[in-house]
């Protein structure tokens, strides 16, 4: 697999060094994180969906973000999982290398803007309570959800397609669990400075973009609430902010750190350290941010499952 790769079919993972012993423990772990993601994240779907006590704006966001969520790791984690249970490296053809790169970073960018609108979404509550239901009505909600979806797809095309015009031809072997676009360019034997170049402007407008809004409203919100005489009442309007200040946090370094560099081809252990923050760890924990948080989504999950015990009774 080291000859002339100028015209690429296909392409190997080399995923995680070690044994296959540490390759099953693995498996198990990330397995459960996996399995917690999507179980947590339709049940955040489904109360949203079904109780009319979480009909509100944030809620509905919230609801496209677990979905984000869903497919984000959905798009990685499983062809990780699936490697890790087969000895030697696993095998991806070209098109399934395209589109693995082009859904996780779409949806990845529509991500980033879904929680910029989330943060004006709290600013317009705490800042601007009497307008707030004329400002985010359904309409505004729903545009704001389409253009942060269509963002997402539309602002990826050109990076993919510049990738996979570049000649691949030192390996076809990608020292990662998934088709990272790092290691994409390390195994072109093109000039990739001006791809790079590109590439890390796109990631700041993004990424960036989409920081300084969230901490404008957050400046706002917190100024706003730090004014507010009652402790109580700046709690109670705290406690409406923390679950998504948290999430975005968290979402925000790991992709800045992983994004957000001139030289893209960085090591390889490092990526995947940050990827798997980005891919595992991120969505396994906002279903309990955004629950264990929230006394309102607390109240309807204990409803819920009071419901589903009386049922059983009966």
């Amino acid at each position: 697999m080291m000859e002339n790769y100028s015209s690429t079919t296909e392409f190997y993972l080399l995923g995680f060094h070690g044994s296959q012993e540490l390759h099953y423990i693995l498996f198990m772990i990330f397995f459960f994180f996996y399995s917690v993601t999507v179980m947590g994240n339709s049940i955040i779907i489904t109360i949203v969906c079904v109780d009319k006590r979480l009909q509100s704006p944030m809620y509905f966001f919230l609801v496209h973000l677990s979905v984000l969520e869903i497919f984000i790791t959905s798009i990685v984690v499983p062809v990780m999982l699936w490697a890790l249970l087969l000895p030697g490296m696993q095998r991806l053809s070209l098109a399934t290398c395209v589109t693995q790169l082009f859904l996780y970073l779409a949806l990845g960018t529509a991500d980033f803007s879904l929680l910029a609108v989330m943060a004006v979404d709290r600013y317009v509550v705490i800042c601007n309570p009497l307008r707030y239901s004329s400002i985010m009505n359904s309409r505004t909600c729903t545009w704001l959800v389409i253009m942060s979806w269509a963002f997402g797809f539309l602002s990826e095309i050109w990076p993919v397609y510049a990738t996979f015009q570049l000649t691949f031809c030192k390996s076809n072997v990608l020292d990662h669990f998934y088709c990272d676009r790092g290691q994409l360019l390390k195994l072109s034997c093109d000039n990739t400075l001006f791809t790079e170049f590109v590439l890390f402007l796109m990631a700041v407008f993004i990424i960036v973009g989409s920081w300084i809004p969230t901490m404008v409203s957050y400046t706002y919100i917190i100024s706003t609430i730090l004014k507010i005489p009652s402790a109580s009442s700046q709690r109670k309007a705290f406690s409406t902010c923390t679950s998504h200040l948290s999430f975005v946090v968290i979402g925000f370094d790991c992709c800045f750190f992983l994004y957000v560099k001139p030289k893209q081809t960085q090591a390889a252990e490092y990526n995947k350290i940050v990827s798997l923050l980005i891919f595992v760890v991120t969505p396994f924990l906002n279903p309990f941010i955004f629950t264990l948080r929230n006394n309102q989504v607390k109240e309807v999950l204990r409803d819920g499952v009071k419901r589903c015990y009386q049922l059983l009774k009966d």
